[in-house]
């Protein structure tokens, strides 16, 4: 005996930022580039090296978008400026610290609801590595 079973779509994978947030629209920046004084190595700190940083930003965009009106907006000018203090201005040991501290400054704008945060560098070892990396992604507390 055979049972008709009925056809459905497959389930797709979906953004875990759609799924937790609704839908978020993305303010990207990409590859800025910093010097920093960062590392648990002595001599990294002392040297500095340069330090790459990508942002994924989750908001609503639409305010800005039907309204062309810079007070609706993320001012892209403001948020390098927040991250090259964080990287150029302060001193971290570690990436993860680097990326922390861009998030907490990057959430403190209003419409931001999610951030992602990028933290790249050349390694300071012998052998063939483009980069060292981290990524965090944090939520704003009203976002949650």
């Amino acid at each position: 005996m055979f049972v008709k079973a009925k056809w459905r779509p497959a389930r797709t994978q979906t953004n875990k930022s759609t799924h937790r947030l609704g839908h978020v629209d993305r303010l990207l920046l990409r590859k800025m580039s910093f010097y920093g004084y960062h590392g648990d190595v002595e001599a990294e700190r002392e040297l500095g090296g340069r330090y790459r940083v990508d942002l994924d930003i989750g908001m609503d965009l639409s305010p800005a978008g039907r309204t062309d009106d810079l007070q609706r907006a993320v001012d892209y000018v403001l948020v390098y400026q927040m991250v090259r203090e964080v990287v150029e201005e302060q001193q971290h040991r570690l990436l993860e610290s680097i990326a922390e501290a861009i998030a907490k400054q990057v959430l403190t704008l209003a419409p931001v609801r999610e951030v992602k945060v990028r933290v790249g560098k050349a390694p300071p070892v012998r052998g063939s590595f483009g980069e060292f990396a981290v990524e965090i992604t944090r939520q704003s507390p009203a976002a949650r």
